[in-house]
């Protein structure tokens, strides 16, 4: 009976306790929801980089790649774009782990690249000769008589029998003075050396032949005569061949002549010396290109030397070769770092925290691993070189579909040409716009407001420089007079707020000028994917005219200044 009295008693201290606590509690929350700035009512998701809208987190604090606070974004809000319309896209430390990102670090570095060419052994055409008969005579005797015998420089190969040359010979022993110098002429002539021409004086009177001397030492790769053979002038006795060093002559293709230089490498095998290697350098590039092929002959020098009692190389050999190739330092990536599936070569870069962009790549010379990049990244630039595959499917996923970012109109037509007036009102109004962006990127908002000030007299001067111009600069006049006169701003984002339609404006201009004055070609437009947060509206992307080539980011200011990538 002790029992329902004492619940009572419990129930009537306990509900007026728990009712204080909870308007206490209800009283708190919103007190720190409205210190914290947090909507009342509206629940929190998560907290995200402006700058880099991959990083997330579920506690505030600090982006880890620029350090800026994190950003609340609430039940309801669309965040910051992540994928920046597929040129950036984030992965989670799964993903990253299933798909098995590795990334590999462009480097300055030579370029190597082993070419493989297939050609013939030939001789050395500067050490062939073709002995033939300078006058009219009979073969009296062979001292060498079958093809491929060794001969030395001066070894007789034949005596040769002629009535003409027997009458010169008697004639030079009997005169003196210029007429034995005028005999030796002829004998020279003759086919006789100057070194047989000194010895007549001790030959025998009864000698009726001369011998026919080998003009160098060498190989016997052709003989015409046999004993006894009368022949005539200008008749072929014999060929000689010096093989002491071989020439391997293979074609280059045009591709291939980039790399090609005097003095690279060579490593040449062939199927008659399995398993060994002759070495040998270029020595020779010949000039005349053939336009069928494609294509032009190139020589490498190799020594041959006599193993065993010959050759080891011999003529008109087949054999393969492996140039070795070499580029000077040149920025380079790994091969499987390019992606070509389509009419552009893309790479992905690391930029931290699970984040990889997309960058468009201009290809130089391609080696054996490496290859060269003559544009779009930058030495130290983390490339994706296993599973980009994968990462640019999903940016090829993100582009399909995101919003198409508000791209400032542009045109490539030709347009009419300057008149002096109008070419200096043009460039002062790029340095104005150039100025105003350099400010903004410098986070100088003093020195924005300055320049900004210098537009209202500005924007009259560039209209009468065109009020008697073709209709074909009207478009591109009216957009900037519309933006063209900048108010005073109170901080950075009405600044940049405030330049933008300017900007559109000059990037228009500069973008019809660099096809039409070759004086303006010079003029750099740069793009920014990631400035849907730098002010209230902003698009995702946005556009910038520069004077000088080295980016300057406007809408980032010095936390991002490089931020952003060159529109051609």
């Amino acid at each position: 009976m002790k029992t329902f009295p004492a619940i009572l008693l419990s129930l009537a201290v306990a509900v007026p306790v728990t009712w204080f606590a909870t308007r206490q509690l209800h009283h708190d929350g919103a007190n720190a929801a409205a210190n914290s700035g947090q909507p009342a009512g509206r629940k929190l998701l998560y907290y995200q980089s402006a700058m880099h809208p991959w990083i997330k987190s579920e506690k505030p604090g600090r982006c880890t790649i620029c350090g800026m606070e994190l950003t609340p974004v609430y039940e309801g809000d669309s965040g910051f774009d992540s994928a920046g319309g597929g040129d950036v896209v984030p992965l989670t430390q799964t993903m990253i782990q299933v798909v098995k990102v590795q990334t590999a670090e462009a480097q300055t570095r030579p370029l190597k690249k082993t070419l493989t060419v297939a050609g013939m052994v030939d001789d050395n055409a500067t050490r062939h000769r073709v002995l033939s008969a300078y006058i009219p005579g009979r073969v009296q005797k062979l001292y060498v008589n079958y093809l491929g015998a060794e001969v030395k420089e001066g070894q007789p190969l034949a005596e040769f029998y002629s009535p003409t040359l027997l009458q010169a010979e008697r004639e030079y022993r009997t005169v003196n003075g210029e007429l034995r110098s005028a005999t030796a002429l002829r004998l020279l002539q003759m086919g006789l050396t100057a070194t047989q021409i000194e010895a007549l004086s001790q030959k025998s009177g009864d000698a009726l032949t001369s011998q026919i001397l080998s003009p160098i030492g060498g190989t016997v790769v052709g003989q015409s005569v046999y004993e006894g053979q009368y022949v005539q002038e200008g008749e072929k006795l014999f060929e000689i061949a010096d093989f002491s060093t071989m020439w391997f002559q293979f074609r280059a293709y045009e591709q291939d002549l980039p790399w090609i230089k005097l003095g690279l490498k060579v490593d040449i095998t062939t199927p008659s010396h399995p398993g060994k290697t002759f070495t040998g350098n270029i020595t020779f590039i010949d000039p005349n290109f053939d336009e069928v092929t494609r294509s032009t002959k190139v020589r490498v020098e190799l020594e041959n030397p006599v193993v065993e009692g010959r050759r080891q190389l011999l003529h008109r050999l087949y054999a393969d070769g492996l140039v070795h190739l070499e580029a000077p330092e040149v920025l380079t990536v790994p091969r499987t770092a390019v992606i070509e599936t389509g009419p552009e070569a893309v790479a992905y870069v690391d930029q931290g925290g699970g984040a990889y962009s997309r960058r468009v790549l201009k290809l130089g010379r391609r080696g054996d691993t490496l290859i060269e990049v003559a544009s779009g990244l930058s030495a130290g630039d983390k490339v994706v070189v296993n599973g980009n595959l994968l990462i640019d499917g999903q940016a090829e996923m993100n582009r399909a579909f995101a919003e198409p970012a508000a791209v400032p109109a542009t045109t490539n037509a030709i347009l009419p040409a300057l008149t002096d007036a109008q070419r200096q009102a043009v460039k002062d109004f790029l340095a104005l716009a150039d100025a105003l962006g350099g400010s903004l990127a410098a986070d100088k908002l003093d020195e924005f407001n300055i320049q900004a000030a210098k537009t209202h007299a500005a924007m009259p001067k560039l209209m009468d420089a065109f009020v008697d111009a073709d209709n074909a600069w009207h478009p591109l006049l009216k957009n900037i007079e519309d933006a063209g006169h900048l108010e005073k701003a109170d901080d950075l984002k009405a600044a940049r707020r405030t330049f933008h339609p300017l900007s559109n404006a000059a990037v228009a201009l500069a973008q019809a000028l660099r096809h039409s004055e070759k004086e303006f070609a010079s003029l750099k437009v740069f793009r920014c994917p990631m400035t849907k947060a730098v002010f209230p509206g902003a698009p995702a992307s946005a556009e910038w005219m520069q004077l000088k080539p080295v980016i300057s980011n406007p809408y980032m200011g010095v936390q991002m200044n490089d931020c952003g990538t060159e529109v051609k």
